[in-house]
């Protein structure tokens, strides 16, 4: 009786792997594609080169990004759209200095004057 119980229950309970937290790596795998696809459409619409995109989106699957760069590429030539302006600026680069950082150092030869209060 038990057995026949607990056989009955198993496959429900193995049904609900997701609900536990147990992906499935088909489904996350056809997820990360879809990311790539948006990320390189995005690139393409917003004019810009395959390099910068890769570098701005490390984590992402380059043929994804590169399918979804020549698909929207293909579509922007076929409907005669022009590229946008990003809104956001690329991130500076490690190897440039902010303004901050290229003014001199106090080298504590000056007396700095006191705050009034």
């Amino acid at each position: 009786m038990h057995l026949r119980l607990y056989l009955l229950l198993v496959p429900f309970a193995l049904s609900a792997c997701e609900q536990l937290g147990l992906d499935d790596q088909a489904k996350i795998a056809a997820a990360r594609e879809a990311d790539g696809r948006a990320i390189g459409s995005a690139c393409r619409q917003t004019a810009r080169a395959l390099e910068d995109c890769y570098s701005l989106n490390p984590k992402a699957q380059k043929a994804a990004i590169f399918a979804g760069w020549r698909d929207m590429d293909g579509y922007m030539r076929e409907n005669k759209i022009e590229s946008i302006k990003p809104q956001m600026e690329e991130e500076a680069s490690p190897a440039k200095e902010s303004p901050a950082a290229e003014k001199p150092k106090d080298m504590g030869g000056a007396a700095k004057p006191a705050a009034k209060h």
